[in-house]
């Protein structure tokens, strides 16, 4: 893919995204439900790789490790981040240049050692540059550092999902234009959107970064000024900023929801009937399947001007690492984040605070 602007570190798409929990067994069923099967143990640590499509989803248990030390302080979640470049030294050596902070992986005999640099929440950045770029004959850091299962399909289709398409943050207010400025300044990231979203009784700031490359793309969400909301939930829970939820992407949403349905993936609320009796207004001409998206709770957004739609379907599950949770979509030409779902979205996870009492709501004096 030809670079959008300036590349300095080489990016090259997401590699895989670390997990890490307290105990064995909480990540595990969360993965097979979404149709990874775990492909690989690590050589000589307490790591597995699950996969699915061009996903690479890392669990690790391992002990007295940085995985260890994160899940101590935040609970089963996302510690860490592979993304892929081109020289990893080169890489590596550039980001500390341009105000990164290093951090010592401690590796073991024949072990690969993977530069790194602090993340989000004190969460780590790998730089890869041994992947499967071409095909399934390059060389990738799985083929050294772990183990294949016997007979294990290297490359299964799961239910379907193929890539990550966005990985989200979430961060203290105050802290957006921290965060947008410091992938701005090691990466070379650019905005791509903003969103001020409005709910009955709360807010938030969503600001989406995109890589030079264009494959690693991040929105940052911040609280709404009144506070109280979704955000504040997730870092009270979280135990600090960091990953709120990793889109994956298909070619068929319709087909994959099914497989996860089937899996026992449970889904977020769909959306009230009038959601569906309004998207031909909203988006005349769609073309969409509307009773088959309805049934199954599928948001559509996009536009559809001058007879060109440009759709994205999305779906959310429930949150079953910690906060953390995974949304699921298809792409037809739009390039947003279902910047026209994010109002009801938001309203109807605002909703669900309220049952659950984690957003109170004083009553309205009676006339």
């Amino acid at each position: 893919m030809t670079d959008l602007f300036d590349n300095p570190l080489g990016l090259d798409g997401f590699e895989f995204v670390e997990f890490c929990a307290p105990e064995k067994g909480l990540l595990e069923p969360v993965f097979a439900a979404m149709g990874f099967t775990r492909i690989a143990r690590h050589r000589s640590k307490d790591v597995d790789l699950w996969r699915q499509g061009g996903i690479n989803l890392i669990a690790n248990y391992e002990p007295k490790s940085p995985a260890a030390y994160f899940a101590a302080e935040h609970g089963p979640s996302p510690c860490g981040m592979g993304f892929r470049v081109r020289d990893a030294r080169m890489a590596y050596e550039r980001a500390l240049e341009r105000g990164a902070e290093p951090v010592e992986v401690a590796t073991g005999p024949m072990e690969l050692r993977l530069p790194a640099i602090r993340g989000i929440g004190g969460s780590i950045i790998y730089l890869i540059d041994r992947y499967e770029a071409g095909g399934a004959d390059d060389l990738s850091i799985y083929d050294i550092d772990f183990v294949y299962e016997p007979g294990a399909d290297r490359h299964p289709v799961g239910a379907g999902f193929s890539m990550i398409d966005h990985l989200t943050h979430n961060v203290y207010g105050g802290r957006m234009d921290h965060w947008a400025s410091w992938y701005e300044r090691i990466f070379n990231f650019r905005e791509i959107r903003f969103f001020d979203i409005k709910g009955e009784y709360t807010g938030l700031t969503s600001k989406a970064m995109t890589a030079p490359d264009g494959k690693i793309r991040i929105p940052l969400n911040e609280e709404g000024a009144g506070g109280r909301g979704q955000i504040d939930e997730f870092l009270r829970a979280y135990n600090g900023e960091g990953i709120q939820h990793i889109a994956l992407i298909c070619d068929d949403l319709i087909s994959c929801i099914d497989r996860l349905k089937a899996l026992g993936v449970p889904l977020m609320a769909p959306p009230p009937d009038t959601y569906y009796e309004m998207l031909e207004d909203r988006l005349p001409g769609h073309g969409e399947p509307v009773a088959d998206l309805q049934s199954r709770g599928i948001l559509l957004d996009g536009s559809t001007d001058n007879g060109d739609p440009r759709l994205l379907l999305q779906i959310f599950a429930q949150a079953q690492i910690g906060p953390v949770f995974f949304e699921f979509i298809q792409r037809k030409k739009d390039e947003g984040f279902g910047n026209g779902n994010f109002t009801a979205l938001f309203k109807s996870m605002e909703a669900d605070q309220i049952r659950r009492g984690a957003l109170a709501v004083e009553a309205e004096p009676a006339e």
